[in-house]
């Protein structure tokens, strides 16, 4: 052992451990840094493998063994920390030569030494738990909302009465099926990028862009809500927008008056407004004062001209009503 030089090296060959692939560089005859300045079996472990870490953690235990076994030869311990392949621990000073000589250590002339390597699991970095932010509720349809007044990117102007609203295909599109099939079907309009609109008020036709775009209901005008509402119904029911149509229908089915009864009745046959047509008989018949009353209206008068067989139908029915409930009443 004297004969070997002081950088010549023994390596135990690949081994694994802790997923990592290691091997140990044995130095019989160190001398470099040495406690004595003596010769020294010295070790160092040696990592092979790409950490998955910035840092590696790991232990390199030594013992020689004592083949006599009549004294316990001390262990010897070297923690490293590797970021990189080839990085190493320090060096493990474990016997000096001349102990491996005088002390009974080499058993046919070669000393055995026992090597355990251990690598550290790392623990996760403390963190703290995540404040949840606040999040805004959504400003798509204040955005969306938006385009018909700045008619920012608007294709198509609808002409209403003596106003005009820009609006766009794709959005009105994919809202209503009438204006899908009017704008990308067959039916489409392929000259003009004005469209008049019959038949509709301007503030129902407003309103109901409102709807579309944003799937709201704008609030309406103050003494004006059952007028509004039988507007916004005829467009609702025009262009297939059965969710806003349903929203009419509720609005003016809990506004039913003597003034209103008939003329929402007559709305709600040419719509085919089953439960608004419901609620206003219901109306009517609830006493033989409301149906008096109903009967001396204008809109009752144009029920007969507009409507004429749900007009004859409503006489019979207020008559048979009328009837039945003083006869209940009298007795």
């Amino acid at each position: 052992m004297v004969t070997i030089g002081s950088d010549d090296c023994i390596r135990s060959g690949m081994c694994a451990v802790g997923r990592y692939e290691w091997e140990i560089c044995v130095y019989p005859a160190w001398t470099a840094g040495s406690p004595d300045g003596d010769k020294w079996v010295a070790l160092r472990l040696v990592l092979l493998s790409k950490p998955n870490t910035p840092a590696v953690r790991a232990n390199l235990r030594c013992q020689a063994v004592n083949p006599n076994l009549w004294y316990e030869t001390p262990v010897k311990k070297q923690p490293g920390v590797f970021g990189r392949p080839k990085n190493s621990t320090p060096f493990v000073y474990l016997v000096s030569v001349s102990d491996v000589q005088n002390k009974g250590y080499l058993a046919a002339d070669a000393l055995t030494v026992e090597c355990t390597i251990t690598v550290l699991k790392e623990s996760p970095a403390p963190t703290s738990p995540a404040k949840e932010m606040p999040v805004p509720s959504s400003n798509l349809p204040k955005n969306l909302g938006d385009l018909p007044q700045t008619e920012m990117g608007a294709d198509v102007t609808f002409l209403v009465s003596d106003e005009s609203f820009a609006a766009h295909k794709n959005i009105l599109a994919a809202r209503s099926p009438v204006f899908k099939a009017q704008f990308f079907g067959e039916m489409k309009e392929k000259v003009s990028q004005d469209v008049e609109v019959d038949g509709i008020e301007a503030a129902g036709f407003k309103a109901m862009l409102h709807f579309i775009y944003t799937d709201t209901v704008p609030e309406l005008e103050q003494g004006l809500e059952a007028v509004m509402a039988q507007h916004l119904l005829v467009a609702a029911d025009r262009y297939g927008l059965d969710k806003l149509k349903m929203f009419c229908e509720n609005k003016l089915s809990s506004g039913i008056t003597v003034d209103t009864a008939a003329t929402t009745l007559a709305l709600a046959e040419q719509h085919n407004c089953l439960r608004l047509k419901a609620s206003c008989v219901e109306f009517i018949v609830s006493t033989p004062e409301v149906i008096d009353a109903v009967l001396e209206t204008e809109g009752y008068k144009d029920l007969a001209a507009s409507c004429f067989f749900v007009w004859v139908g409503c006489k019979l029915f207020f008559c048979a009503g009328r009837s039945s409930q003083v006869y209940a009443w009298e007795k």
